[in-house]
């Protein structure tokens, strides 16, 4: 408890006179406690009280104090306190928050043509921005728009020089910049970072063999590292490798199996940060048949273990038969392509979810049928996708993604709300042409990538803001008219991202590889040999401040830490719910932290039901729901969608059972199943308090960001932080 003092108001550097809040000057003096290894709330509280007794002494009657006198006097306290290493951590974090709160100004005095929301410009100043050799700015995010939209639109001046002196790349530079500046698009991030300086590696995923030799395995190792350092995520099938206890040729010793290797590439990955812009994340696939596949399924029981990996089992059509037969399914040396035993399906699938309803490792890979749509089966079997599983490639494969923002596709007619199908097509062409460029302006990091890459000229185009679409339309998220409109949604991308990879196609030629690929007997002579992919987008998603992927909404309204500067906690709310409560004068500032600390908003009787059955969280929806909505859109989609089945903590190893089975029937081409709770280190969370119970049972921790201490979220295969855009992929 805080002793009583007279202190009621302070005036911010803006001008306004706010409440004067005591538990705030006691934070800080926590965080700098912190920040030296000495952390003693009552201690805080302690001092927080004499920094206000000294502020009173010292005030006239009636003044109200700044905020740069409280800070001198919290530095004067801890001074005189005895605290000299708590006060210099103070005066530390008070002069980078005095320099991050110029950069924000002239940032934005220097903005005329995008207005960032807060969450928007922290993530862009924190991970995007041009930077100098000190750290300072050098961009503003108008200028970022258009360092990217010049340097794509290159590769139409390649063309034109050599092919066709028409073409008009002025109007193309426009067309980019204008299509992102009005966040109806946004590449991947790797290009908004990296295109136009130095680094110029635009993509964000790999997948590379891993052979059966110790040469081909360091090798791999090392090309993961220079993959990771370049900004790009990797996957990997580890089937290829002999057992555990096979023997080796070439020494007479003994094998130590997949794991063993998957625990070097672990390290290899904590030991390569990425510049602090991105952290890297792989996949690690086995086939069902492999011998080791039960080690390989409880790899991640001890929670801690190969935490740079997701990991995923390639499911065959044969075990699913067998499943279904409930018979045993053989397991094949991958040294000898010979049977060495038998498993019963039945209990490697039950193993499976207990062990992803445990905690959400392993995944599920469907990998028939990700072959089934192969588009290049002469070039080479798919074996793995990118890390968050919605891009399965080749060996030595690497895409380039994209999303179209939905929320920025509805138009209204009259009073009501409707898809603008003229604009979506619109930018649906701009973006294929967009990200056709990236392929040729990508500096690979490696020759066998770009040599692969371009000989396929796979692009993914997806969205986000799907959620807000929806909301705008008035219409729930988990209804079937929602389903339904997924689905067609994708079906027009597809159907016109085709359209302009044909035209494209007329103009710079086909893809190398089309000869005997898909496209070839089908008869449509396409640019790209893939369209569409529906990605990750936790921190796009941000800076166009829309919802994230295909996925619902998180959190209807959050508490933002202020990294800025300014106040400590900010509470965000989505601004659609905003707008329905101020007009149906629900709205109170009391209400959106009442939101923002239960989640949902389903049991707050104050709340109109008809708002309530519309802004829906992930939570919300059952979890049949979340998997029939990824089947909608992965029916049109070319490569594979990215989308989080969220259960729950009460859900049982069951429900995870039927919603892999759901998952395969309708046709998914893999499934991301996480139970909120079910990790220790809790990467899914609602609320501002650190220690908390669900309403519907069970205890919770949670995970909190490295970097500014907020709380992360697990979307579309990732964990992101939503204050300040640092993001991980892994279960």
């Amino acid at each position: 408890m805080f002793a009583v003092h007279k202190l009621t108001k302070i005036r911010k550097r803006d001008g306004r006179i706010v409440e004067f809040v005591q538990k705030k000057i006691a934070n800080a003096i926590y965080k700098a406690m912190v920040e030296v290894k000495k952390p003693n709330q009552r201690l805080a509280r302690r001092l927080s009280d004499k920094v206000v007794t000294l502020l009173e002494e010292r005030l006239a009657k009636d003044q109200i104090p700044t905020v740069e006198e409280v800070q001198d006097i919290v530095e004067e306290a801890l001074m005189k306190s005895g605290q000299v290493d708590v006060a210099r951590a103070y005066i530390v974090y008070r002069q980078k928050h005095k320099e991050i709160r110029e950069l924000k100004k002239k940032v934005l005095e220097a903005e005329k043509e995008f207005k960032p929301t807060p969450g928007a410009l922290t993530v862009l100043q924190k991970r995007y921005l041009r930077k100098g050799v000190k750290g300072e700015i050098l961009e503003t995010p108008t200028q970022m728009f258009k360092r990217v939209a010049h340097n794509i639109a290159h590769a139409d001046n390649l063309y034109k020089t050599l092919y066709h002196p028409e073409i008009d790349v002025e109007k193309i530079i426009k067309e980019f910049y204008r299509m992102m500046a009005n966040l109806e698009f946004l590449p991947n991030s790797p290009t908004l970072m990296n295109a136009g300086k130095e680094l110029q590696q635009l993509s964000a995923c790999f997948v590379l063999p891993v052979s059966d030799s110790i040469e081909g395995i360091f090798e791999t190792i090392k090309n993961t590292a220079i993959i990771h350092q370049s900004g790009g995520g990797t996957g990997f099938s580890f089937s290829r490798l002999r057992p555990k206890g096979d023997i080796v040729k070439s020494t007479g010793g003994i094998a130590s199996g997949p794991v063993s290797f998957m625990k070097v590439f672990n390290a290899a990955t904590e030991a390569i940060k990425q510049g602090g812009t991105r952290r890297g994340a792989n996949m690690a696939i086995l086939r069902c048949d492999h011998p080791d596949i039960l080690e390989f399924i409880t790899c991640k029981e001890e929670e801690g273990q190969l935490n740079n990996f997701n990991i995923s089992v390639a499911m065959t059509d044969r075990f699913m038969q067998a499943l279904k037969n409930d018979t045993d399914y053989e397991l094949i040396s991958p040294r000898t392509n010979e049977a060495v035993g038998k498993l019963s399906a039945r209990k490697v699938w039950s193993l499976i979810c207990m062990m992803t309803w445990k905690n959400g490792d392993p995944g599920a890979v469907f990998i028939d049928v990700i072959n089934k749509d192969n588009p290049t089966p002469h070039v080479g079997e798919i074996e793995s996708t990118n890390p968050c599983g919605e891009q399965p490639l080749l060996p030595n494969e690497s895409c380039n993604l994209g999303s179209i923002n939905l929320s920025k596709m509805v138009k209204t007619k009259g009073k009501k709300a409707e898809i603008d199908w003229d604009r979506l097509k619109k930018t649906t062409y701009t973006a294929v042409h967009f990200l056709d460029n990236v392929i040729d302006m990508c500096r690979y990091p490696l020759l066998e990538i770009e040599e692969m890459v371009t000989v396929n000229r796979k692009i993914g185009l997806g969205v986000m803001g799907f959620a807000d679409m929806l909301i705008q339309l008035g219409i729930p998220y988990s209804s079937k008219k929602a389903l339904a409109l997924g689905e067609k949604v994708m079906k027009f991308i597809t159907e016109e991202g085709r359209k302009a990879s044909v035209e494209l196609a007329k103009i710079r030629g086909v893809f190398p590889n089309f000869v005997d690929s898909v496209w070839d007997k089908k008869g449509l002579r396409v640019r790209n040999s893939t369209i569409t992919t529906i990605a990750p987008t936790g921190t796009i998603s941000i800076i166009a401040g829309c919802s994230s992927g295909v996925e619902p909404l998180f959190a209807i309204s959050f508490i933002r830490r202020n990294i800025l500067g300014g106040e400590a906690e900010i509470v965000e709310v989505n601004p659609f719910f905003e707008k329905i409560a101020r007009e149906r004068k629900f709205y109170s500032k009391d209400l959106m932290r009442e939101v923002a600390e239960k989640g949902s908003i389903q049991k707050i009787e104050k709340i109109p039901e008809d708002v309530r059955k519309l802004f829906v969280t992930a939570l919300d929806i059952p979890y049949d729901i979340h998997v029939k909505m990824q089947a909608a859109w992965q029916r049109y989609t070319d490569n594979a969608v990215s989308k989080t089945i969220n259960m729950p903590y009460e859900s049982t190893a069951e429900d995870v059972e039927k919603a892999y089975k759901l998952a395969y029937d309708l046709g998914c081409k893999g499934i991301t199943i996480y139970r909120y709770g079910s990790r220790q280190a809790q990467v899914l969370y609602y609320g501002g308090k650190e220690k908390r119970k669900l309403e519907r049972g069970g205890p919770q921790k949670l995970e909190k960001c490295p970097e500014c201490g907020a709380d992360l979220t697990f979307e579309d295969g990732c964990a992101v932080c939503k204050n300040c855009g640092y993001s991980y992929c892994k279960v």
